[in-house]
C-alpha cells in the first residue's frame, strides 16, 4: 500500500521542487484535528494514484522555513506541486471525491 512521504525542510528541494512527478504536499500538525481527519483519505488517494502522484507530509510545527517560504497559514493546506512549481492550492479539510476533483487535470 501506498503511504504519503515525511518531507522536511531539509529534504524538501530533494522530495517536492525536484520530483519527476506531481507532489501533493499535506501541510499538518499533530495537534490539528481536521489534519488527522484528512489523513486516512490521504493515505487511499496515495493508493489511487500510485506511479502518477507522490503525496508527501510536512509538520508545520517543526519546519518553519518551508511553511514561511511558501505563505501556509492556516492548516491543514494542501498544496499540489508539478514541475517544482505550486499548481493548486487547497486549504481545510477536503472529501476524496473533492480532492481528486482538483488533483485529476494535474495527474500524469
Amino acid at each position: 500500500m501506498a503511504h504519503p512521504v515525511p518531507v522536511a525542510d531539509a529534504s524538501f528541494k530533494a522530495e517536492v521542487y525536484e520530483s519527476d512527478q506531481p507532489v501533493l504536499v499535506d501541510f499538518w500538525a499533530e495537534w490539528c484535528g481536521p489534519c488527522h481527519a484528512l489523513a486516512p483519505i490521504l493515505d487511499e488517494v496515495a493508493e489511487d494514484t500510485k506511479g502518477r502522484l507522490k503525496i508527501a507530509k510536512l509538520d508545520v510545527d517543526s519546519n518553519p522555513v518551508t511553511v514561511a517560504n511558501l505563505g501556509v497559514q492556516s492548516i491543514p493546506t494542501l498544496i499540489l506541486f508539478k514541475d517544482g512549481k505550486p499548481a493548486e492550492r487547497l486549504v481545510g479539510f477536503r472529501s476524496k471525491q473533492q480532492l481528486m476533483e482538483k488533483l485529476a487535470p494535474h495527474l500524469i
